[in-house]
């Protein structure tokens, strides 16, 4: 099995200003998401980035980076430049990897890549489970409903799926066997798939609820699941985020 990772890095970002270029133990953060994916089975790794200044930072580090526009509306649509420039044929296995998780562990990225390989699906992700009723009814914490044979049904910010007896009890615990999903937000995409994914007009369900992988399901595609036993390290969001980033590093 064969795969490339890439690793979308925009210099904007509104809660944390020059993001990719933050310190983290003497390295700039996308320079250290760029280094554990290295230690997957990848073939190559890529930053694909729209600022030169990140670009010069990850050839200092020896991190290979391609250029792509600045006017791009998400990740995906830079991710589907990035394949072009790369020139990599339509069934080669793309992992997307945020700039913004660099405790990220290799071993997920691998999970992610061989259930690509192993489905017919055009893009596949990650869950783990939600034991928590406050996450499960937290807007932000996306829930996934699975089908029997592992492929995502829906994606949502609502409670799903929603136990109506136990709820209108209580709504303080889940209930004993609710199949409560919290999505992770790393993806695994066949190449030849994205350029068709940025031609898709935007759902309605995306739209209302911000989500754009419900753009994949909406025209009829599939998206495959594996899912975790726990969740992975939390990436970065905010300077809180960094600071307990930068700890960690200067812990080990």
């Amino acid at each position: 099995m064969s795969f490339t990772v890439i690793v979308p890095a925009r210099m904007a970002s509104s809660r944390l200003p020059n993001k990719p270029l933050a310190d983290i133990g003497g390295k700039p953060m996308v320079v250290r998401v760029a280094e554990q994916a290295q230690k997957s089975a990848a073939a190559r790794v890529v930053v694909a980035t729209d600022h030169p200044d990140i670009a010069a930072a990850c050839a200092v580090h020896g991190v290979d980076a391609v250029m792509t526009r600045e006017d791009h509306p998400s990740g995906t649509d830079r991710l589907a430049e990035a394949v072009a420039r790369l020139g990599l044929p339509a069934d080669a296995i793309v992992v997307n990897v945020q700039g913004d998780e660099p405790l990220i562990e290799p071993a997920l990225i691998d999970r992610l890549a061989a259930l690509m390989a192993a489905c017919d699906a055009p893009m596949a992700t990650l869950v783990h489970p939600i034991h928590s009723a406050a996450e499960f009814f937290n807007p932000n914490v996306v829930k996934v409903v699975l089908d029997d044979d592992g492929f995502a049904r829906y994606f949502s910010r609502a409670p799903i799926p929603y136990a109506r007896d136990a709820f209108a009890a209580s709504r303080e615990t889940l209930p004993e066997g609710l199949p409560a999903w919290r999505h992770i937000g790393v993806y695994a995409y066949r190449a030849g798939f994205l350029p068709a994914y940025t031609a898709l007009a935007v759902a309605p369900t995306e739209r209302f609820e911000a989500l754009e992988q419900l753009r994949v399901l909406w025209h009829g595609h599939k998206i495959a699941v594996a899912t975790l036993d726990a969740a992975p390290p939390a990436g970065v969001d905010t300077p809180e985020d960094l600071e307990r980033v930068r700890a960690l590093f200067a812990a080990n």
